[in-house]
């Protein structure tokens, strides 16, 4: 199949910017750089990061060709003097995450650092545009329109995965159709998985792109100490959440008879529940985890909601603020039982009903 571009992707560039917009704009990337990089950092490759002991040999049958690659890692130095264009593409992928734009924008600005007739093309629409083929030019006027915004606008984000042989082919003649020498996968921990999947099947046919993963997931669920402390997102949005809690705390306090239960977001790690409830300090804050090694019942937890309750009104204060995650419900063991068992109901096959003899 013969890549395509989108006639329409010019169009979501931004004509008309906000007043925040503008100020945003203004402000340069580059202050975050780091200072290895403002020096002219150059890349050195280390050992390879070994995996534990017990996982060792799975991932070496999953990824015979990609597994044991060495790291690498930036210093100061003389960079390479020879630096030949380079092509690359980026893909949205997952839900949307605070600075996803300006991650775009370094790849952009760094890629063209290196030569000025470096191109980057942006997959449109999630992983669905790469193996459709689906993509744009990234040019300066289309990247200075979403500097420091927020959101996944540009381009698109989209939960498709890449996972049929038909879609890993496709992908793969996109990307040897365009000539990318790599392709950075933008999104979360499926998203990576995905991305690792991929890198492993171009490498086995010969494919010259490389698949990079940026992390991105405001969970905080997404880490690799020491390499990677914190995925992208994540502490935006606590602070974002913070501010929200923050003003219903007030309101409770003006208000002095409401109690507020916020559900925020964390499916299956409560971080961002943790990490606003040190920030904002609520009444009552319920950790999915701690609710799993302490193997609290839901009558346990309403017991120890009701105390705190009792124990406020006590002291004159009928009102405050409760935080849960919303994947509380799946670390509750009563709960977590019966999750699985209708799962493994709904997975056998139906039984198909007998008529009755005579």
């Amino acid at each position: 199949m013969a890549p395509k571009t989108s006639p329409t992707a010019y169009d979501r560039a931004r004509k008309a910017y906000s007043s925040l917009q503008k100020e945003r704009l203004k402000a340069d990337c580059k202050d975050y750089l780091p200072n290895v990089l403002l020096a002219g950092g150059r890349a050195v490759k280390k050992e390879a990061v070994a995996a534990s002991p017990k996982d060792a040999e799975a991932i070496k049958k999953l990824f015979p060709n990609t597994s044991g690659i060495p790291l690498v890692e930036f210093e100061a130095g003389a960079a390479c003097i020879d630096k030949d264009p380079v092509k690359v593409g980026v893909v949205l992928s997952g839900g949307q995450a605070p600075g996803g734009h300006n991650v775009i924008a370094g790849i952009f600005d760094g890629i063209k650092a290196w030569n000025e007739n470096s191109t980057m093309y942006g997959f449109l629409d999630g992983p669905h545009g790469v193996f459709a083929g689906n993509f744009v030019v990234i040019t300066d006027e289309i990247m200075d329109g979403f500097r420091n915004t927020g959101g996944f606008d540009m381009l698109g984000s989209g939960r498709h995965k890449i996972e049929t042989e038909e879609q890993f082919r496709d992908s793969m003649t996109v990307c040897n159709a365009i000539g990318l020498d790599g392709l950075v996968v933008i999104g979360g921990d499926d998203s990576n998985t995905n991305g690792a999947v991929l890198a492993e099947y171009f490498k086995a046919n010969g494919c010259k792109t490389k698949v990079i993963g940026a992390p991105k997931t405001i969970d905080g669920d997404l880490k690799c100490p020491p390499h990677l402390p914190v995925s992208f997102g994540f502490d935006t949005a606590c602070k974002t959440y913070a501010t929200l809690v923050g003003n219903v705390a007030v309101d409770a306090l003006s208000a002095q008879k409401y109690y507020h239960l916020v559900r925020l977001m964390g499916r299956s790690a409560s971080n961002i529940a943790l990490e606003v409830a040190l920030l904002t300090h609520p009444n009552a804050c319920l950790l999915g985890e701690e609710v799993a090694e302490q193997k609290q019942s839901l009558k346990d937890i309403t017991i120890e909601l009701a105390d705190m309750i009792e124990a406020r009104s006590k002291d004159g204060k009928d009102y405050g603020v409760i935080l849960l995650p919303e994947g509380l419900i799946e670390f509750i063991p009563e709960f977590n039982s019966l999750i699985s068992e209708i799962n493994d109901k709904l997975a056998q096959p139906e039984i198909q009903p007998t008529e009755e003899a005579g």
